[in-house]
């Protein structure tokens, strides 16, 4: 069965000196911030689409590597991700890095590796963002 999540935008003013509010709807988490500045210059406390992005992809990420990890027998204690969406004014988002340090007993470096790789690949987020070079840094705790 498919799932919907919605959240929304207000929008007000011109790019450069407007801002708006970012409101989650389906989860009810505390509206957020957005600005021109919070995503070409400095966060100060605003939320950028970029942001959300990376929060988005390193949940999903997360959540794959973790099913494909348990499905082949390792299941993980911890997975830590972080997403780093790189944005450029005038181009857009030019890549994401994701590193991802894993506790997986039973799981060697290579291993722990092509799972990444597979999850990276596979993972939803990653496959709505295919126009974006992902990169990824994996490694065992």
């Amino acid at each position: 069965m498919a799932t919907i999540r919605t959240a929304h935008t207000v929008w007000e003013g011109e790019l450069i000196k407007g801002s708006g509010t970012v409101t989650f709807d389906s989860s009810g988490m505390p509206e957020q911030p957005v600005s021109w500045a919070s995503r070409a210059e400095q966060a100060n406390g605003k939320t950028s689409p970029e942001e959300l992005i990376a929060g988005a992809h390193s949940a999903c990420f997360s959540m794959a590597l973790s099913h494909a990890l348990t499905g082949a027998g390792n299941p993980p204690t911890r997975l830590e991700t972080k997403a780093d969406v790189t944005f450029q004014p005038g181009e857009g988002i030019t890549g994401i890095h994701l590193t991802v340090r894993g506790e997986v007993p039973g799981l060697d470096a290579d291993g722990f590796q092509v799972a990444a790789e597979d999850a990276k690949k596979n993972c939803p987020v990653s496959q709505a963002l295919t126009g974006t070079t992902i990169t990824l840094t994996a490694e065992l705790a």
